[in-house]
């Protein structure tokens, strides 16, 4: 079921500014996984995003890796398996690579984006649709892929009414957003009942994509002292797909907690 992957390759940021940042948006170590909803099916598949810390080249990355499945009733009809793994240089916060590869029953995907910011050229291969491997250029800013920038908001602070720009990769696309902080909710999840900021990224010029076609994401940012993503939404012309936490594992001894 391609919806449940969407969120997070809409791979599912940076602020604009030049300067680069150091990249907190996950902790060595740290996992979250989500249980999915799809339409009328609550428990349509599941969601797991792990980080870990490495070396390569002589310089420390962020190992990102989302694992996609879908479970249950709906795997009988919607056989999915999918994953994703991006590399984040930790001491600029640059998007080095984003890689994802999976099967479902209308087609194979196995795609890798490199990205060269001295000649601001990310350069797209689609190993399966060779005929959509192409060079995007990279506009102002350092683009992050929609999981990464999503999830690095609960170290901003917003307050309903706040909104921070972000530059976001999907595919063969790079696109500028506004996150916007809407209103705090009460949400329930697997792991209890959270008091949340909500968060709503929007294409405020020009919408391309899912955006274009009304689409929309929301992401809930729990305000206790975990500041943990506890609930995602993706709302298409056929369907939602929402995303609940139902399992998190804490950072390794000596690693930022979260909202620390």
């Amino acid at each position: 079921m391609r919806p449940l992957v969407l969120p997070f390759a809409l791979a599912c940021a940076a602020a604009l500014p030049s300067a680069a940042a150091p990249f907190e948006a996950f902790r060595d170590g740290e996992s979250f996984t989500y249980r999915v909803g799809f339409a009328v099916f609550s428990r349509a598949g599941e969601i797991t995003i792990a980080a870990h810390e490495e070396e390569k080249e002589g310089r420390a990355v962020m190992r990102v890796t989302t694992t996609t499945r879908s479970r249950g009733f709906v795997r009988g009809l919607y056989a999915f398996d999918n994953e994703a793994e991006v590399m984040i240089d930790r001491a600029s916060g640059r998007l080095l690579s984003v890689k994802e590869s999976g099967t479902d029953p209308k087609r194979a995907t196995d795609t890798e984006t490199t990205f060269d910011y001295d000649e601001r050229i990310a350069r797209h291969e689609d190993r399966v649709r060779k005929d959509r491997t192409t060079d995007i250029p990279i506009p102002e800013g350092d683009p992050l892929d929609l999981i990464s920038a999503l999830v690095q908001t609960r170290d901003w602070d917003l307050k309903p009414g706040d909104k921070r720009d972000v530059l976001v990769h999907f595919g063969r696309d790079l696109y500028p957003l506004t996150i916007h902080a809407e209103a705090y909710e009460e949400v329930r999840t697997p792991l209890g009942k959270y008091k949340t900021l909500v968060l709503v990224p929007r294409m405020d010029k020009d919408p391309k994509g899912l955006f274009k076609r009304g689409g929309e994401i929301k992401v809930w940012i729990a305000q206790d002292d975990s500041k943990l993503p506890v609930k995602m939404q993706l709302v298409l012309k056929y369907g939602t797909a929402s995303l609940l936490l139902s399992d998190y594992r804490a950072p390794k001894e000596g690693e930022k907690s979260a909202g620390k």
